[in-house]
């Protein structure tokens, strides 16, 4: 077996948020890159199990970017005929069921328009017409983003190696980081199950161990695997993919279309989350089961928008545990303690959608001389400074998850 190569990037993790990064630092000039995952194939763990929805319309300015420049990135991804991200931007519609909902779409269509995303608001008979079946009548208000959509997490990751590797990146699979080398406050290099990489600086997207590399030098964050599910319903004449993706907030639902069926999702009021702790790096999390009083639940709710949901059986099920913070902002960019030791975790849920967004955060908070405040109040350094326990950080994480549809305040 030939040595593993150095390289003065070391990124860990090759999910979406990994393979993102080397791809946006690669467009930034930094080719000396080399990608480890533990796995046999990228994608392998997290992204596979994501929906692959996208969309742009947030509640903040900067949320909104960091979408915009994800779209941006996938609409220029899906011009390689060989290997794209299967990008179908069909559009999305947001509903609301509620007057308070209604102030807040009108708070989200003004930070929409001062980012310059086109949005609008549409009437339920013209919601009807670009997802027939679908029953809007109780909608108080709709907003349409025609340049939203969704993808297929597996060929973005692999778009992005495709990317990345005529650009000189390297990969390495089945190759399992095991300790991280410093010397003097500085990172030098990374051990692995093939043999010792020297480097200048590791990247930390390891999604759900992200935290034990963290802990690998002397770093404890609060990131919390919390499990998330969705379903696949048996076929269904009358849908097709090109029906724009829809979100009801105030009933917590996502759904789109899949081939002829029905992709259904949620947030759980009450979710399940687990201790990283009681794994260690060369472990995984808890095996997951299909919790069928959760799915039934995302069913049942659906039902007065699309009856035909009822009736449908359930082909497959996917569920995985993405990471969560007690504040739900993502640990981005170097830490003060390690030299050359970068986060890119504690991604909420937009490990896949926010992947390219991410990756240009990572970008910016190694190549910039002065990171946006907003960067900078993503800085793994918050959890250093701050007092926090770990029963704090998964009750907080927990909230999080719960309340990703939540009511936004003005």
């Amino acid at each position: 077996m030939s040595k593993i190569k150095d390289a003065k990037i070391v990124i860990i993790g090759g999910g979406a948020v990994g393979c993102g990064t080397a791809y946006q630092l690669a467009l930034a000039g930094e080719t000396d890159i080399l990608v480890i995952e533990k796995e046999a194939s990228v994608a392998a763990v997290t992204s596979a199990q994501a929906a692959g929805l996208v969309g742009q319309v947030r509640t903040t300015i900067e949320r909104t970017e960091l979408a915009m420049w994800s779209v941006k990135t996938f609409s220029e991804l899906q011009r390689d005929t060989k290997t794209n991200p299967t990008w179908r931007q069909v559009g999305s519609l947001r509903v609301a069921l509620n007057d308070a909902r209604v102030e807040e779409f009108q708070r989200m269509k003004a930070i929409a328009d001062r980012a310059g995303l086109e949005a609008e608001f549409i009437t339920p008979k013209v919601a009807e017409e670009k997802w027939p079946g679908m029953n809007f009548s109780m909608a108080r208000s709709i907003i349409w983003c025609p340049t939203d959509g969704y993808l297929q997490p597996y060929d973005l990751t692999v778009s992005y190696c495709s990317q990345s590797g005529r650009r000189g990146v390297q990969f390495s699979v089945n190759t399992a980081a095991e300790q991280i080398l410093t010397k003097d406050g500085r990172v030098t290099g990374v051990v692995t199950d093939k043999g010792t990489i020297q480097c200048d600086t590791v990247i930390n997207a390891a999604g759900a161990h992200a935290f034990h590399l963290a802990r690998l030098v002397g770093l404890e964050l609060p990131i919390v695997p919390v499990r998330h599910e969705y379903f696949i319903s048996v076929p269904c004449d009358g849908l097709t993919p090109e029906f724009p993706v829809i979100r009801i907030p105030d009933v917590s639902l996502y759904i789109r279309t899949d081939v002829n069926a029905l992709l259904v999702g949620g947030w759980e009021p009450n979710p399940l989350h687990t201790d990283p702790r009681k794994y260690d790096l060369r472990g995984n999390p808890p095996g997951i089961e299909s919790d069928w009083d959760v799915l039934a639940k995302f069913a049942q709710d659906l039902i007065p928008q699309f009856p035909k949901v009822a009736d449908l059986g359930i082909r497959s099920v996917f569920k995985g545990w993405p990471t969560f913070t007690p504040d739900g902002r993502f640990i981005i960019g170097p830490t003060a303690n390690v030299k050359g030791f970068v986060m890119a975790g504690g991604c909420n849920a937009h490990g896949v959608s926010g992947s390219a967004g991410i990756g240009r955060h990572v970008v910016e908070s190694l190549l910039e001389p002065r990171p946006s405040p907003y960067l900078q109040s993503l800085s793994p350094s918050r959890f250093s400074d701050s007092k926090w326990t770990w029963e704090s950080a998964q009750v907080g994480a927990s909230r999080i998850y719960a309340d990703y549809y939540g009511l936004s305040k003005p």
